[in-house]
C-alpha cells in the first residue's frame, strides 16, 4: 500500500517509488486514495515509479486513479523491468476534475510516460499529453468529451497467452463501451474513457479481475 502523507501533490512536490519483486514472486501494488494533483503556481510536480520484477514472478501496478485540480501540472514516469517469464499488469487511471463538484480541469497540464523492458530490451513504450488545449478534451479522436481515462497493459509470458486473455476480453464488453483492447507479441493493450470516474471503474474492474496475478483486487478498488 503505497501512502503519500501530503494527502496530494503541487507545483515542486517530487515523489520517487520503487519496488521489487523476487524470482517465482507475486506482488500486488495500490494506494490507499485516489491520488491528487493540486493547482501550480509554478513548478511541474513529478512522480516516478521504478520496478524490477524478478524471473517467473508477477506484478499487478494497480494505484487507483490520479485526480486532475484546475491549474495543476503533473509529469509521472513509469519504468520496470521484467526478468524473463515475468508478467505484469499495470494500470494508471485519470480524472479530470471531480465528479461531485462539476470539475473539468479544463487547464490541467499533465505528461505521463511509460518504459517497460524485459532484460535489456524495451518492450513497451508510450507517452500521454495534456497541455491544456480544448481539442484534446472534444476531439473525435481523442477525448471526445470524456472526463476520466485509463491506460491498462497486461505483459504475458507469450503471445499465445496474450491472445488467450485478448479472447476472454472481447466477450465482456458491448460495442457501446468505450473500451479497446489490442494484442501483439506477448503484450496486451487496453484503453478506456468515460464521462465520469464511476462510469470508468465499472468498465475496468471487470478488466483488471481478468487481469490480475492475485484472482481479486484490493478490496478499495471494490465499489
Amino acid at each position: 500500500m503505497l501512502i503519500n502523507t501530503a494527502g496530494g501533490i503541487t507545483g515542486g512536490d517530487q515523489i520517487d517509488w520503487s519496488a521489487e519483486v523476487s524470482a517465482g514472486g507475486k506482488l500486488v501494488v495500490t494506494t490507499q486514495a485516489c491520488e491528487r494533483s493540486y493547482r501550480s503556481t509554478g513548478d511541474t510536480a513529478l512522480v516516478r515509479a521504478k520496478l524490477h520484477v524478478g524471473a517467473g514472478a508477477h506484478l499487478d501496478w494497480l494505484p487507483q486513479e490520479t485526480i486532475l485540480f484546475a491549474g495543476s501540472k503533473l509529469s509521472r514516469t513509469l519504468d520496470i523491468t521484467l526478468e524473463p517469464a515475468a508478467t505484469l499488469t499495470a494500470i494508471e487511471a485519470v480524472l479530470l476534475g471531480r465528479d461531485a463538484m462539476g470539475e473539468e480541469a479544463r487547464d490541467a497540464m499533465f505528461s505521463d510516460n511509460w518504459r517497460i523492458y524485459r532484460g535489456d530490451r524495451l518492450l513497451h513504450a508510450e507517452a500521454t499529453r495534456l497541455t491544456g488545449d480544448g481539442s484534446e478534451r472534444d476531439g473525435l479522436s481523442l477525448l471526445h468529451g470524456s472526463r476520466a481515462f485509463a491506460s491498462i497493459l497486461h505483459v504475458a509470458t507469450n503471445a499465445d497467452m496474450a491472445n488467450i486473455v485478448f479472447d476472454r476480453l472481447r466477450l465482456q464488453h458491448t460495442g457501446k463501451d468505450m473500451i479497446a483492447a489490442s494484442a501483439n507479441g506477448e503484450r496486451l493493450v487496453i484503453r478506456a474513457m468515460a464521462p465520469t470516474g464511476l462510469a470508468l471503474r465499472r468498465l475496468i474492474v471487470p478488466t483488471l479481475l481478468e487481469l490480475t496475478g492475485a484472482g481479486d483486487l484490493p478490496r478499495l478498488w471494490h465499489l
